[in-house]
């Protein structure tokens, strides 16, 4: 069944989409309960979610929409200036994906979940939808990770996959983590400002990315 478009069912849609927000970055994408998310959003029709979205991967699609162009553009942005710079410069494409992360995080409580919940889909990236797979897609992110893989060493597929895995969540996480320190009312420890913030993530992502592998053992 085709979702409505009048005004009260956009309004609906809306409001799932920012329940979902809140309840995938709180409890899991694939664990938060759609029961949960009909409540927070002031539903009570059990079945809003699959009516509006068809399922749970469909809402999930939409939550990645919400910001997947601006991402684009500023990661597009940033790639060409990285495309420029010499081959061995990792730097360059990690700064495409902190710089927006960090630049979304800076808009609020909802940028900073989306994060976190991009961060999770990452990380369980064989387990989602091939619609979930393809809105992520829409964040801009592969051909940044296609030049960022073209700069790595000659790791062995399971190896580089790994890296850039961790690698990932580490940015998405940090930025996240800094956010929400940001909005604490309790005092944590002092933050750097964004500017340094960035550079200094950025640093630390490409040390991650070619550390030395220890040598085994016998």
């Amino acid at each position: 069944m085709a979702a409505s478009t009048t005004a009260p069912a956009v309004e609906t849609r809306r409001r799932l989409v920012e329940a979902a927000t809140e309840a995938f970055a709180e409890q899991g994408v694939f664990t938060a309960s759609l029961v949960d998310i009909t409540r927070r959003a002031g539903q009570r029709n059990r079945g809003a979610v699959h009516y509006h979205f068809g399922s749970r991967d469909g809402l999930l699609v939409a939550v990645i929409d919400q910001h997947a162009p601006f991402l684009a553009r500023r990661e597009g942005e940033l790639l060409e200036r990285a495309r420029a710079r010499p081959d061995d410069d990792l730097a360059s494409v990690l700064e495409a994906i902190v710089r927006p992360a960090v630049e979304l995080a800076e808009t609020g409580t909802a940028g900073r979940r989306y994060l976190v919940i991009v961060g999770q889909l990452v990380e369980e990236y064989e387990r989602v939808h091939p619609e979930v797979a393809a809105a992520l897609e829409r964040t801009g992110g592969v051909p940044v990770y296609e030049l960022l893989e073209s700069r790595l060493p000659a790791y062995d597929d399971a190896l580089r996959g790994e890296r850039l895995a961790l690698v990932t969540s580490f940015i998405l996480r940090s930025v996240a983590d800094r956010a929400r320190a940001q909005e604490s009312p309790v005092p944590g420890r002092a933050q750097l400002p964004t500017e340094r913030f960035v550079t200094n993530l950025v640093a630390m992502a490409a040390g991650m990315a070619i550390a030395p592998l220890p040598e085994q053992p016998g």
